[in-house]
């Protein structure tokens, strides 16, 4: 019998099988990078360079690194809520802003309260505290009106803003100025609700209405996420309980300082026109001090006297009902020191000693000054001759600028012709970069030879009628081609009977605007009365951060209810005591006045430029004042010298300088303007009377350092116009109307239009016309110039107290 054959397990040959290389590259892939950034990343480690210690920490310690984050997470939030805890804790201060006239915010209030059962009674008009025992809270409602100012004064004291939006109208342009301001100036929580949407019919309306007032809203405050309705019992729960339990955000500049809004105040009863005043409230922000000086707006800066403590009443127990005056004492929490500030505004008068023998006016002069040095003072008048000379290359066009004059033979008439070939190959090549300049030539003849220019040997003077009829058809030119193109917006046209030199004398040439020293002993005897008294800072940085770290330590702890009294107040303020009134703490040195800088742009929706000098309001932090600003151009220069510009047109930023009170850090400012408007009531429209002011926010800002060498340079520029031209020389006319004059502005470097410079040679006739050179043959139809400066001076701001209102 056959053997069975045996089943075995079938199996490939190993060289049968053929795996395939790894992909290579110097690029990962996605997978491979999603690979790599599995896992919880800390976004502040993103991007930051790590030790080797913390790269290779342990899990223990990345778990004990996270838990202390977060522990002090919750200490920050606990110190910012701790002032609100307890039953005679700060109230949470809610500004309710109506946002056109059908909106009520007694009923928007109402509907609130009523939402955490709170009875009616308690609910009244003006300031209104109640307590909201569903979260343990006290909330203080401060309603303001459907003005500008009264909305902005309530708003920078609320730890939430509540806008009450109507549901029938649309936002007008009121609106639309209270959001910007309000945003401009700094804010905190904002919550957006609605008002009568159920008088809306259609439920599909009733939702178009809060989506268009939600994108509305949302362009001021894209953090807004919700519009929610009064007319909602639900929703207006949801907005207590985020107003009880959030975070305030605060204002930044509010918080660096110790503020409080004023409950009660306390007149003396006496007929002095001074007196102590007694304010109370609730400490909020940074410890209130008595050292530091007081600020209430539209009353002034005050020293305080004593800080008391000054508890709500409450109710007694039944042990101490027969024991009444046992706590009648009043507990002085602080007193100013030493240290305390006064209310000197300037430096005293014998702080400076002026040196009177320091002067350059003393010394009989012969040319404008030019930077530091008045030229051809000690000079001869007499014209000397120039020839071209190589000098080593690598000198620069500040060092070769006074040797470069013109590029023919002499200072006068004559040319030699051996030259000629070589200033046609120079023509396109020679300047100061390269290495060629102009030096002195005493040889040089001076009455012989031919000459290049050949009007010049006999310059006859025009007559006095032509003269005068050339000046009229020239101007009347340039002006019709200036309101084309504003090439020359700071030119002056001088008169012919005029000389120059005394109608410029206080103004100066500089070689180079950013660069070149600014002489200041000539400015002087042109300096405002106090300029040298008024507060220098050397250090801003480190003086700023010394005074915000003072505030830090030390003073009465906030959400302590005190009564602050009052230093020297007149008494006459009792007639103007606005709801509500606040009371700001300044900072060290900030009562004190300055070179005050702001970086302001005006608004491009503003239809005329904004003149220097003119009269504006301006609100930075608690401070209303208004200046007469001086505008220049932003941006740092190695001299500190700056151009004055005459207008700051909309769309545009520049520096505005004013004398006034300084401020630590960077505040927001507001920038108003009174304007006339008609009475809308008023159906007679040639009645002027009916008109009355209003404010209109034409720009925003910020602060900037104080800086008193800041130089503010105004500009003029003296236009010519070429009347022959030879090559490089030039004959140039209409700039000046007498030899003096000529020769008192020698010095300074002529400019054209077109970008070529030069330099006056000499002076032709009695008439005013010049011999020039340039740096290359000029256009005739180019124009010539010369710049001059003078440094103006800010003036004083002055507190506003709501005049022309």
């Amino acid at each position: 019998m056959a053997p069975m054959a045996v089943a075995t397990e079938h199996h490939h040959r190993s060289n049968t099988k053929h795996a395939n290389k790894s992909f290579k590259s110097k690029h990962s892939t996605k997978g491979a990078l999603k690979d790599l950034q599995k896992g919880k990343v800390e976004l502040g480690e993103k991007g930051t360079r790590k030790t080797a210690h913390q790269q290779m920490m342990s899990k223990l310690e990345r778990r004990n690194q996270a838990r202390q984050k977060q522990r002090f997470k919750r200490q920050v939030k606990a110190e910012a809520t701790s002032i609100f805890s307890g039953q005679n804790g700060a109230p949470r201060h809610v500004a309710v802003v109506p946002l056109s006239d059908g909106t009520a915010t007694d009923e928007a209030i109402l509907s609130l309260s009523r939402s955490v059962d709170i009875p009616d009674a308690s609910v009244h008009s003006g300031l209104c505290r109640v307590r909201i025992d569903r979260f343990k809270q006290s909330v203080l409602y401060m309603p303001t009106k459907k003005d500008l100012i009264n909305t902005l004064d309530v708003c920078r004291l609320a730890d939430f803003v509540v806008f009450v939006l109507p549901a029938c109208e649309a936002l007008d342009e009121d609106a639309q100025l209270l959001f910007r301001s309000v945003e401009s100036q700094g804010i905190s929580n904002v919550i957006a609700v609605v008002q009568g949407l159920d008088n809306i019919n259609s439920p599909k309306k009733r939702q178009q209405i809060v989506s268009s007032l939600k994108t509305t809203v949302n362009r001021f405050f894209p953090t807004i996420e919700k519009v929610h309705s009064l007319d909602s019992r639900q929703e207006c729960s949801n907005v207590i309980r985020s107003i009880c339990t959030a975070t305030p955000k605060g204002i930044h500049w509010r918080d660096d300082r110790s503020w409080m809004l004023i409950e009660d105040i306390q007149w003396p009863e006496t007929s002095d026109e001074i007196g102590q005043v007694c304010v109370s409230g609730i400490v909020r922000g940074k410890g209130l001090k008595a050292d530091r000086l007081v600020h209430i707006p539209n009353w002034g800066d005050y020293q305080v006297s004593s800080i008391a403590a000054a508890p709500l009443e409450s109710r007694p127990k039944k042990d101490d009902s027969m024991n009444v005056d046992g706590d009648a004492e009043i507990r002085i929490l602080d007193e100013p020191t030493a240290d305390a500030d006064d209310l000197a505004v300037v430096a005293p008068e014998d702080v400076f000693m002026y040196d009177e023998n320091v002067s350059m006016a003393d010394t009989e002069r012969k040319g404008v000054l030019l930077d530091d040095h008045h030229y051809f003072s000690d000079e001869e008048d007499d014209e000397v001759s120039r020839r071209p000379k190589r000098l080593p290359r690598g000198t620069s066009s500040y060092q070769a600028a006074w040797y470069l004059d013109d590029m023919s033979d002499s200072g006068s008439d004559i040319v030699d012709n051996m030259y000629d070939d070589e200033e046609m190959e120079l023509d396109d090549e020679i300047g100061p970069e390269g290495g060629v300049s102009m030096q002195d030539n005493q040889d040089a003849a001076t009455e012989v030879g031919p000459s290049e220019y050949p009007q010049s040997e006999m310059f006859l003077d025009p007559s006095p009628e032509e003269e005068a009829q050339q000046i009229e058809e020239y101007r009347a030119s340039r002006k019709m081609e200036e309101t084309d193109d504003l090439e020359f917006p700071d030119e002056i046209e001088l008169h012919p009977n005029t000389l120059a030199r005394e109608r410029l004398a206080r103004y100066r040439g500089l070689k180079n605007l950013k660069t070149s020293a600014w002489e200041t002993e000539e400015d002087r005897a042109h300096e405002p009365e106090n300029w040298r008294r008024l507060l220098q800072i050397v250090d801003y940085k480190g003086s700023r951060n010394q005074c915000i770290r003072e505030a830090l330590a030390g003073g009465v702890t906030p959400g302590t209810r005190v009564k602050v009294l009052l230093r020297d107040v007149p008494l006459n303020l009792k007639q103007s005591c606005p709801e509500p009134l606040a009371l700001f703490s300044l900072l060290r040195h900030e009562h004190k006045h300055g070179v005050v800088n702001l970086n302001m742009t005006l608004n491009s929706n503003v239809e005329e430029p904004l003149k220097s000098k003119e009269e504006i309001i301006i609100q930075f932090g608690p401070r209303r004042l208004v200046i007469k600003p001086l505008f220049s151009a932003a941006g740092t220069t190695p001299n500190n010298v700056h151009k004055f510009d005459r207008y700051l047109h909309p769309g545009r930023n520049a520096v505005a300088t004013y004398i006034g009170p300084i401020s630590w850090g960077s505040i927001p400012v507001l920038v108003f303007k009174t304007m006339s408007i008609a009475d809308p009531e008023v159906l007679d429209g040639n009645d002027t009377s009916a008109t009355f002011k209003k404010l209109q926010l034409i720009g925003t800002g910020t602060t900037m350092a104080p800086d008193h060498q800041r130089v503010v340079a105004k500009r003029v520029i003296l236009t010519g116009h070429p009347f022959k031209i030879h090559r490089k020389v030039v004959t140039v006319r209409y700039m000046f109307f007498n030899a003096e004059d000529v020769q008192w502005f020698k010095a300074l470097q002529l400019w054209t239009k077109r970008g070529r410079s030069g330099y006056i040679k000499e002076s032709l006739g009695t008439h005013g016309y010049f011999k020039a050179t340039f740096d290359a043959k000029i256009n005739p139809q180019d124009a010539i110039g010369i710049s001059l400066y003078k440094r103006v001076f800010p003036r004083e701001a002055r507190e506003w107290t709501g005049e022309n209102l």
